[in-house]
């Protein structure tokens, strides 16, 4: 294929989501040029020269079925996913995980994105926005700078961010409400949140806890920094006993209704989602460890039986503010030819960032022939995904991993052991209705 006069797809990228883009837009008979900076440069994290490389974890996460990632995988397997074939075809045992053997995992998708007639691999550093063609951005979370000032030039350096502050989120059925208040600070803006009251012999302990906590270290290439209005909670906490109950605890203006009286510090927690069942803990961003996270929160009263959409972390990460840059086709807003995929779009996780990676080549593959594009019912784990970073235009936008709080609720009452089956049984009649409708073959 001639650089010059190509006529085809460009793909930036040869992880995970890059060579899903690749294989769904190759898949639709358009010739696709990939440019992958491997071997000629590696990102910090990166090692291998083999496309679509897993560097931080074997583990592609839950497989089962009523389990949201679970639901994600069968619907990504459906639409004819080259990252789940091999998943499947190089997994190892891990109880209820799929977690997959990395290298011949990562060399068969390689020899399969090769050995495709339609797809040219070209080993260059992409230092720059190519100016015309249909093009994807799938460059992961580690972005070279360069690049990563083109980006930003174009959608305006606000709506880059290089860096995750994550505070955890929970599904707010999981709250015991007979333990919290509704409220705002002075009362100002009504019942806009969960407020979990303590006790100062409760605020010790949870202290205490909370500074011999085990963290998760940072890898060499990620030079924490800290910015004082967005400092994990933990350094917080190490500053001084009373540090918490002036910064993100802090009781001020927050009278228990059930008292009248002033707590000795609170957990505020905010509606996190359009549908109100998800809430985040504000001011929690923290890089403890998940389990610990768990352990430690659920010692906070009225969630000491929550459960958790997100964990909180601290890492660096290249990626968009989504519903302020993205349509939910993946198009950025500021130019329609240009499609994001995977990490940068603002999703968590190999399995998601691959998500991603098939949306954009469907839909840049559609568009190469003119044809109408398309997003997935919101009802699925791939519409959900797509929802969430593309609408309510908010500044604390934050990546996330797939969840069912970012579904549609489910109608009628469904008891909470059922819903994970419930959620899954929708999405998939809804996933192959539709692609039934856009006339899709299902994998």
């Amino acid at each position: 294929m001639s650089e010059t006069h190509f006529k085809g797809i460009t793909i930036i990228g040869g992880g995970l989501a890059g060579c899903e883009a690749a294989w769904q837009a190759a898949g639709q008979g358009i010739r696709v040029r990939l440019l992958e900076m491997k071997p000629l440069r590696f990102s910090p994290a990166h090692q291998s020269p083999l496309l679509a490389e897993l560097v931080c974890s074997n583990s592609l996460r839950s497989q089962e079925p009523d389990s949201a990632v679970g639901l994600l995988k069968k619907e990504m397997h459906l639409l004819d996913s080259l990252i789940m074939e091999s998943a499947l075809a190089h997994r190892v045992p891990a109880g209820k995980s799929l977690a997959v053997d990395r290298e011949g995992f990562a060399r068969f998708i390689t020899d399969r994105i090769t050995s495709h007639p339609l797809i040219e691999i070209i080993a260059r550093e992409v230092s720059s926005i190519p100016d015309q063609g249909p093009l994807i951005l799938a460059t992961g979370p580690l972005t070279t700078d360069e690049l990563a000032r083109e980006l930003g030039a174009l959608l305006g350096s606000s709506h880059l961010h290089f860096y995750d502050a994550i505070a955890p989120i929970v599904y707010r059925d999981s709250i015991d409400f007979n333990k919290v208040f509704l409220g705002s600070r002075y009362g100002h803006g009504g019942d806009d949140y969960i407020n979990c009251p303590l006790g100062e012999e409760e605020y010790r302990l949870f202290l205490e806890h909370l500074i011999q906590a085990e963290q998760v270290p940072l890898h060499s290439f990620e030079e924490p920094r800290y910015f004082e209005g967005c400092l994990p909670i933990e350094i917080m906490a190490g500053r001084g006993i009373d540090t918490l109950r002036f910064g993100p605890m802090k009781p001020v203006g927050l009278p228990d209704p059930r008292t009248g009286k002033i707590p000795y510090a609170v957990v505020q927690l905010r509606q996190d989602n359009q549908e109100g069942t998800l809430f985040n803990l504000v001011g929690f961003q923290t890089k403890l460890r998940w389990t610990e996270q768990e352990r430690i929160f659920r010692l906070i009263p009225g969630l000491e039986q929550a459960e958790f959409a997100r964990l909180g972390s601290i890492h660096r990460n290249t990626f968009v503010n989504g519903p302020e840059c993205l349509l939910p086709t993946l198009q950025l807003k500021k130019a329609a030819r240009i499609f994001l995929a995977g990490q940068i779009t603002g999703v968590e996780g190999y399995v998601e960032s691959a998500s991603m990676g098939i949306l954009a080549g469907i839909n840049t593959g559609r568009l190469f022939k003119g044809r109408p594009l398309i997003t997935p019912p919101p009802t699925t784990a791939l519409g959900a995904l797509a929802g969430h970073i593309s609408r309510q235009p908010r500044k604390d936008f934050q990546p996330m991993n797939i969840n069912f709080g970012l579904f549609p609720p489910l109608t009628g009452k469904v008891p909470r052991r059922l819903r994970g089956k419930a959620y899954a049984e929708r999405a998939l009649v809804d996933l192959k209705l539709w692609m039934d409708e856009e006339g899709m073959k299902m994998g």
